[in-house]
């Protein structure tokens, strides 16, 4: 392995508190008379509610049941949509079915609105936003271990402004170098990402590691022929954890992941 590309979400940092509650607020926004707005005006205000609040909330434990089916901001809304109309997701076949279903233009707006609210969030309550994306520590501490061991890049399709703020404060921004970061910009799926990140690079897929905590993505990125991991400590369960296996992805708790990526 010379190259290790890791996602950001799920993986480095465990933002699902705070997905869940940007995107309820996106959500809110958009459709005012929704039922779900008796769930935001609970974890209503212009800063952050506290951690413990957002994991509380009745919708939190199925929205990230339901996280690893989709792939981008405006994929939150899909989920919510779900939650609303009580439609049962119990794989990627049902989920992409049912995005299917929704408003192409609807979903772009959710797209842009959930990055507006995100970022006025993240202006007006600094300190709260990011107690709501703490890091995995054992991950920061093995990639600051082994910093020399490998070049480490990030294919995620966060923005780029939240990416760089987060890097900074789990004290890892130096392990990232700008051109080695691809964001959302950099395409709507992780193959786009990981192509230019090795047309950058200059090396052969089968030297790069990729690391990510949702299957749909490693599936995407396999044929490129860069070996797979999955992050267990994400947001996945025993059913994602399962198809990593069927499909010979290894699958990587923070209790190996070491040995399973650096020998």
């Amino acid at each position: 392995m010379r190259l290790l590309a890791l996602d950001f979400d799920g993986v480095i940092s465990n933002s699902a508190p705070e997905s869940f509650l940007v995107s309820l607020r996106t959500y809110v926004a958009l459709r005012p008379r929704s039922p779900l707005a008796a769930h935001a005006e609970k974890l209503d205000g212009r800063g952050a509610p506290p951690e413990a609040a957002v994991r509380a909330a009745p919708l939190y434990a199925p929205f990230v049941e339901a996280m690893p089916l989709g792939n981008r901001a405006e994929d939150y809304g899909v989920l919510l949509c779900a939650l609303e109309q009580a439609r049962p997701l119990p794989d990627q076949s049902s989920y992409d079915a049912w995005r299917a279903e929704q408003d192409p233009a609807w979903l772009r707006l959710f797209h842009e609105r959930f990055y507006a609210i995100r970022n006025a969030l993240a202006d007006a309550d600094p300190e709260g936003w990011s107690a709501l994306l703490p890091p995995y520590p054992e991950l920061i501490a093995l990639l600051r271990r082994r910093a020399g061991d490998a070049a480490l890049a990030l294919a995620t399709a966060k923005d780029r402004r939240s990416v760089q703020a987060l890097l900074a404060r789990y004290g890892v921004a130096d392990l990232f170098p700008p051109e080695r970061v691809l964001d959302k910009e950099a395409g709507r799926s992780k193959t786009a990402h990981l192509a230019a990140l090795q047309a950058r690079v200059d090396l052969p897929f089968r030297d790069i590691t990729f690391v990510d905590d949702k299957v749909n993505h490693l599936d995407l990125a396999a044929p490129l022929g860069v070996r797979c991991a999955l992050a267990a400590w994400g947001y996945n369960g025993p059913r994602e954890q399962q198809l990593a296996r069927n499909h010979g992805y290894l699958v990587c708790q923070l209790s190996d992941v070491e040995q399973k990526l650096y020998g």
